[in-house]
């Protein structure tokens, strides 16, 4: 390749980015991260969207997770390039990378919490507040931190829904079919963390667009 067309490349990848898009995106996938692996994974607090569909399928047709995992992420980007387009997925890729990154930093130490698990109420209020927070930074940026954000960003689009709106919608779904294998006592937390981290994400996305709640409505 040519020097000419190296510089045109590169000058097509890094169109639309910015250092600080990058590193606001970074600091969010390991807000996101640090509470998905020392809150919910300590806990045993269920994802709903594409986490927890997952783990459906996992249980019920015994397919790996590294299986299903990919399909059901790819299935949401080609979504999401559909109506999104090309630029969301490149920033996509970027912040979804950042995410397992620190997920596999996180992974190398014990965790940095105390053991919320005798206390449901609070790791599900502590999960969400990380989980909102880091992923609504992410989508401050224009991206996304994995087919979840991707499937409920496309929603939004198509539908004309809040971006609140378009998690809740897909998780509750998923976690009301997670009944057919987890208790609702257990359930109920996921719930919990899901609608706290919906609102958040919402509100810290709406933050940098400035829409109107005439622009989305509920």
């Amino acid at each position: 390749m040519s020097e000419k067309r190296r510089s045109a490349f590169y000058q097509k990848l890094t169109e639309g980015l910015s250092c600080g898009m990058i590193a606001f995106i970074i600091i969010g996938a390991m807000i996101c991260s640090f509470g998905i692996y020392n809150i919910h994974q300590q806990t045993g607090i269920t994802e709903g969207g594409v986490i927890g569909l997952m783990l459906l399928i996992e249980h019920w047709f015994d397919v790996s997770p590294a299986y299903i995992t990919p399909v059901l992420d790819i299935t949401c980007y080609l979504l999401a390039f559909k109506y999104l387009g090309g630029k969301f997925i490149k920033i996509s890729l970027i912040s979804t990378l950042s995410v397992s990154l620190f997920y596999k930093i996180w992974e190398l130490f014990p965790p940095m919490l105390p053991d919320l698990s005798s206390y449901p109420l609070l790791a599900a209020v502590s999960g969400g507040l990380f989980v909102g927070i880091g992923v609504g930074i992410i989508i401050r940026q224009g991206g996304s931190s994995g087919g979840d954000d991707a499937l409920a960003l496309t929603i939004s689009h198509i539908t004309h829904w809040r971006l609140s709106r378009a998690y809740l919608f897909t998780d509750l779904v998923v976690l009301g079919l997670s009944l057919t294998y987890i208790p609702f006592s257990k359930i109920i937390f996921s719930v919990i963390t899901v609608t706290l981290s919906s609102f958040l994400i919402d509100r810290v996305q709406e933050f940098r667009s400035g829409s109107s709640d005439r622009q989305h409505p509920v």
